[in-house]
């Protein structure tokens, strides 16, 4: 857990992120779902049982940077993730996180969502 706040304290927007390469598929990862706006994965550094990615293919480096014309890809994004959760098994629910920025754990300048689920999850989260 420390590591990852060090990453979103350090990290910058700008520049290539392992995202794009993976859209590019330039670098390996399980695929759970792609189409023309987005791709699904599973998250190489799992947090939960289930824990996979939903990543636009346009690059917006922070949801705070999108405007009203990604609110159609935003949406999207969401179904995608749900359906994704029901795919594998998700039937008792799950937790959809966007992290914003340093103090909100980004450590990745590329919007993407988090889905994570297979076991109780606890409240606040962090």
């Amino acid at each position: 857990m420390a590591d990852e706040i060090s990453k979103a304290q350090s990290a910058r927007p700008g520049g290539e992120t392992i995202f794009g390469k993976i859209i590019r598929k330039e670098i390996p990862a399980k695929i759970i779902y792609e189409d023309e706006q987005c791709v699904a994965f599973h998250d190489i550094s799992p947090q939960a049982p289930t824990h996979f990615l939903v990543v636009p293919k346009k690059p917006i480096a922070q949801l705070s940077d999108a405007s009203c014309v990604d609110e159609a890809l935003l949406g999207h994004l969401m179904i995608v993730g749900k359906k994704c959760a029901a795919d594998l098994g998700l039937k008792r629910g799950f937790r959809l996180v966007i992290n914003e920025g340093p103090d909100g754990g980004q450590s990745v300048y590329h919007v993407h969502l988090h889905i994570l689920g297979g076991r109780q999850l606890s409240w606040p989260p962090g």
